[in-house]
């Protein structure tokens, strides 16, 4: 008789931010962002396992189970957490890229001499260290974290034994959240589906969100990459999953293309235009409908956080005839991102029943989208991810009973609670101080390595984990699509070829983590050739 096959249903991974987080209440001023956009001057609002209870203003009874609950006053204002679309996190480390020349598309400027020696060649060599990838992680997310930005993407983790594992911090990440309220973004494509049409159509339409760079530069080689997704007359590669990143060398039309698809885009502009003079033409995009979020890409050509790039989303609007308000630029990074992640019932925005995710900015004002868009790093007085305090005032953390690591933000104190259950194990005992210490020495003994240091879990595990760095060699898997147009392919990627000499590799400094911290960031801005003066200038006064 045929033996009987039982199948067990795979054990459900954990949720990678569960609803733990303690019973608290904050006053404040509050911009919920909800469909009204009220702020309330005097609010309340009620926190309780990750989840908001109520948003009320003073005075108005309290939510069922908190009429005896203590006020912590932040005598700020609370906004939602900053969630962010685009990011290649590990490469945070590194300090801001003088780029030598004006490039028109991607493929001039990832495979020159310059930008392999200062940035692909040290990550390359870094992130073969697992000895030093947890300090990596631990930095690169504190970096957000200081910012106010409470949901990032572009980490991932490879084994030898060839299994992925995304990032498990603080910060949340959009590639892995195992939670059914908060479908996972596609942001790797397998290079089979990338370069079939019918194929990547398919592979995009599997999820709520597909985040894909597309059209990267300013030129006619730029746009092919977007023209490409037309596979056959009338039938373009285009799903409302699709979240096309830069998308600078689109024009009006093929924006009108995207909005008809339902597909959205992702703005990173400082790169943009620190790399290429230009960006995405906004107007346009605007004129269409496609939905925009935002991303700082990177601190080796982007802004150093989320924050940051607010920044020059505020300034390049400001110089082109005022396309977006302070409110809009706000919405970006809050309620349009949550739509484009699929996400917009549970972040985004200050509601009951959604993700207590927020950042409290010092003092309350009349203009609080303004105010935001002038705070710097020091001016963030709490983060908080899940109802958990993440980042605050040493005041504000002892009312709510928590130690934590004390950490300097320019001449202000600040408290990190790193503490969680969901962690990789590698990265949970790392101090912030620690990675500091780690990367700095790191960075500085570059070419020359001190032999690695093995890690418990690690070698517990068998396993040994590198960083996935996405334009240094062919895993099987990309960030964009790679459909031929007219049978030819629309770009040569820059990655190792043969016969092309290793760079040449000196030690470098690790970026402060703070723009507050960095008294070099601002006059390497000024000194950037490809940045327009307005944004030179402009940045200067936004961080004074």
């Amino acid at each position: 008789m045929a033996q009987k096959i039982v199948y067990t249903a795979a054990k459900p991974k954990p949720v990678i931010d569960p609803a733990q987080g303690p019973q608290i209440v904050l006053g404040g001023q509050i911009v919920t962002m909800n469909a009204a956009r009220r702020v309330i001057r005097d609010g309340l609002l009620y926190i309780d396992k990750g989840a908001i209870i109520g948003v009320v203003a003073k005075g108005d009874p309290a939510p069922a189970g908190f009429e005896k609950a203590p006020v912590v006053d932040t005598k700020g204002t609370i906004f939602p957490g900053l969630i962010e679309l685009h990011n290649h996190l590990s490469y945070n480390l590194l300090r801001l890229w003088a780029v030598p020349k004006k490039y028109s598309n991607r493929g001039q400027w990832a495979g020159i001499p310059e930008y392999r020696s200062k940035i692909s060649g040290p990550m390359k060599l870094l992130g073969g260290r697992p000895d030093l990838l947890a300090a990596l992680v631990r930095y690169v997310e504190c970096k957000c974290l200081l910012a106010g930005t409470t949901t990032s993407q572009g980490i991932e983790l490879f084994s030898n034994a060839g299994a992925r594992r995304f990032y498990r911090g603080i910060v949340r990440n959009v590639e892995q959240t195992n939670d059914p309220n908060l479908p996972e973004a596609g942001t790797r494509i397998p290079d089979v589906d990338a370069k079939d049409g019918a194929s990547f159509l398919a592979r995009i339409s599997q999820k709520k969100c597909y985040l894909l760079h597309l059209a990267e530069g300013l030129d006619t080689t730029a746009r092919k990459h977007f023209l490409s997704l037309q596979f056959k007359p009338g039938q373009w590669a285009i799903a409302p999953s699709l979240a096309g990143i830069h998308c600078a060398g689109m024009l009006k039309e093929d924006f009108e293309i995207m909005a008809a698809k339902g597909a959205s885009m992702v703005w990173s502009p400082l790169s943009n235009m620190l790399l290429y003079g230009g960006t995405a033409p906004v107007a346009d995009v605007l004129a269409s409908g496609v939905r925009m979020g935002i991303g700082s890409d990177w601190s080796p050509s982007g802004s150093k956080s989320l924050l940051g790039e607010l920044k020059v989303a505020h300034l390049y609007s400001a110089n082109h005839g005022g396309l977006l308000s302070d409110l809009q630029i706000l919405e970006l990074a809050t309620v349009n991102a949550a739509a484009i992640l699929g996400w917009h019932n549970h972040l985004g925005s200050l509601e009951v029943s959604k993700c207590a995710d927020l950042l409290v900015l010092d003092g309350k004002t009349d203009d609080p989208y303004g105010a935001l868009i002038h705070a710097n790093e020091d001016s963030i007085h709490l983060v908080m991810i899940n109802g958990v305090p993440r980042s605050a005032t040493p005041a504000l953390m002892q009312a709510f009973g928590i130690k934590g690591e004390t950490f300097a933000v320019g001449s202000a104190a600040r408290v990190v609670n790193l503490a969680q259950t969901t962690e990789d194990p590698d990265v949970a005992p790392i101090s912030l101080a620690l990675a500091k210490k780690q990367l700095t020495k790191a960075l500085g003994a570059l070419p020359n390595l001190p032999p690695p240091v093995a890690k418990r879990a690690m070698k517990a595990s068998g396993l040994s984990w590198s960083l996935v760095l996405d334009e240094l060699g062919p895993t099987g898997m990309d960030v964009r699509p790679h459909l031929p147009l007219f049978g030819k392919p629309t770009m040569e990627e820059a990655r190792g070829k043969a016969g092309v000499k290793e760079p040449v590799l000196g030690p470098l400094e690790l970026d402060p983590i703070t723009v507050v911290d960095d008294p070099g960031f601002l006059s390497g801005i000024k000194a950037e050739e490809n940045l327009p003066d307005y944004l030179k200038e402009g940045l200067s006064q936004l961080y004074a």
